[in-house]
């Protein structure tokens, strides 16, 4: 038995029995050894970022690891994009990267790489195993760091060699990972917290864990019996979402909208979150979001038990049971295709127990209130900013969760990662993918106004347009092996919409959007 059995034995005993992987001729023992692991399911993808993006997905609608398996130093950074985004993400993943053979690194080869400190950026876990008899420790040493708590990224670099090379002796059993224990609420900061709620101006600021149907009613009800507002984090992790859920505000993306939306906020309770703070930095606009003088009371940061948190506060402020806000979807839009259509297309048409993967950026602003009262769902978003998430991160949840994706995309991130379709046509998966075509970075044209950079030549414009040449993004999916769609109407998306979510396997819509909007 050699040291990637050893691997790959462990990571099933340890219950990660899926592998996202680009590998290359270092991680081909690994490649091997996956013959005699029927119970790992290994799934190909076409570049780093997509493995990387679907090992988040993974992970967000599990809560529980994937893993990657990376080809050297190069082979992680191309994945470290939506790494960053899983590690907003407070996600479980588990990085399996490949290296020279240790004795081949002193002679510098083409690919030689110092991939440690590439590791290190992301702040979670790494260790590099040096002999094929420390990997099943190491491999469950990485699964259980991967779950912190918080959730992290565990990077195991693995050498060639060590890969290949057999084990003195096999174990009797293989390790178990040693997970720590979640810690709950700090007693100091509760009372803190049902002070603030009693006698100030609050808000209850939810992120991370504690986005779920049952800890967003929580919420709800110690807001209602405080006259607390309840806001979530901009970008959460996944969220529960529809009929019958509580609905709370969302923090606004832009910081000067975001500041008037505080602005009256004299304490603010975190839980499941951090404080939060503009996105960028913009000329004669505040980086901390909060009011001078407001209190900021961490009652759960990331990685407590965020449901303890909020249970407690019910009990101890006596906050009563309460009816979620009722409402209809929106009905099916018919004529032209704008944004406000299109979010109402979506409204109309979402199934229940759909998981979205939004990365629609400006051209999906209605598309929160649209879906208020649709069917329960669950929705995804760019934790990190780091765009190219939402074709892989929909792939990922397709397999951890055996349910239909919608994918919502815009035109200039799509292209990021437009590798994932192939993938998804590969293993038969079934999404649904929305691309919206506004032929421009609609984003980067306001951002280019916030910011102050106000010229409008002919040479900065430019970097702003798709459109020369003209993309056919339909001809992309269909050349990925995903049947495709182009609509040009309202009435032929939600017809597109409504086949798509009654065909196994997944399908590609590309919405034709007048140019630039958003």
């Amino acid at each position: 038995m050699n040291g990637a059995h050893a691997l790959l034995a462990t990571l099933r005993t340890n219950g990660v029995t899926t592998c996202f992987a680009n590998p290359g001729t270092s991680e081909m023992h690994f490649v091997a050894g996956l013959d005699d692991v029927p119970e790992m399911r290994a799934i190909l993808c076409l570049f780093e970022g997509v493995a990387t993006g679907a090992a988040d997905g993974f992970a967000r609608v599990t809560g529980t690891p994937a893993a990657t398996l990376l080809h050297l130093g190069p082979g992680l950074a191309n994945g470290w994009a939506n790494l960053h985004n899983a590690r907003r993400a407070r996600v479980p993943l588990i990085n399996i990267v490949g290296d020279h053979a240790t004795y081949h690194a002193q002679y510098d080869a083409p690919l030689q790489s110092d991939i440690a400190p590439v590791a290190a950026a992301l702040k979670g876990w790494q260790r590099r195993t040096l002999s094929p008899n420390d990997i099943a420790r190491d491999t469950a040493d990485a699964v259980g760091a991967s779950y912190g708590p918080p959730g992290q990224i565990s990077t195991l670099i693995l050498p060639a060699d060590v890969s290949w090379s057999e084990l003195d002796a096999a174990p009797s059993t293989w390790p178990l990972a040693t997970r720590a224990p979640t810690p709950g609420p700090d007693e100091a900061e509760l009372r803190r917290a049902v002070i603030a709620l009693r006698s100030k101006r609050s808000a209850i600021f939810l992120g991370s864990s504690a986005l779920d149907a049952g800890q967003l009613a929580l919420a709800q009800r110690v807001a209602t019996a405080t006259g607390s507002s309840v806001i979530t984090e901009t970008f959460p992790s996944i969220i529960d979402r529809g009929a019958g859920v509580a609905s709370p505000e969302r923090l606004i993306y832009l910081s000067e909208f975001a500041i008037a939306q505080l602005r009256d906020v004299e304490a603010v309770v975190l839980i499941g979150s951090i404080e939060p703070v503009g996105f960028f930095a913009y000329p004669d606009v505040a980086s901390r979001l909060l009011p001078e003088g407001c209190e900021v009371i961490p009652l759960a940061p990331p990685g407590t038990n965020t449901g303890d948190a909020l249970a407690t506060l019910v009990d101890e402020l006596g906050a009563e049971p309460l009816s979620v806000l009722v409402g209809d979807r929106p009905t099916a839009p018919t004529g032209a295709l704008t944004t406000q259509s299109f979010a109402a297309a979506i409204g109309a048409t979402l199934p229940e127990g759909v998981i979205v993967a939004d990365e629609s950026n400006t051209s999906g602003v209605h598309l929160f209130g649209a879906t208020q009262f649709s069917p329960p769902h669950r929705w995804m978003t760019l934790t990190g900013g780091a765009i190219g998430f939402g074709l892989p991160v929909a792939l990922g949840a397709a397999v951890g969760s055996g349910r239909r994706i919608l994918a919502l995309e815009s035109d200039g991130s799509m292209l990021y990662t437009p590798q994932a379709l192939w993938t998804m046509a590969r293993e038969g998966l079934d999404v649904t993918v929305v691309a919206l075509s506004n032929r421009s970075y609609a984003i980067l044209n306001l951002e280019r106004q916030r910011v102050g950079a106000v010229s409008e030549g002919a040479t900065s414009q430019r970097m702003l347009e798709l459109d020369d040449p003209a993309m056919n993004l339909c001809a992309i999916a269909t050349g990925l092996g995903v049947e495709s769609v182009r609509v040009t109407t309202a009435d032929e998306l939600v017809a597109a919409l409504k086949r798509s979510y009654a065909t196994p396997g997944p399908m590609f819509i590309e919405v034709m959007l007048p140019k630039g909007l958003s």
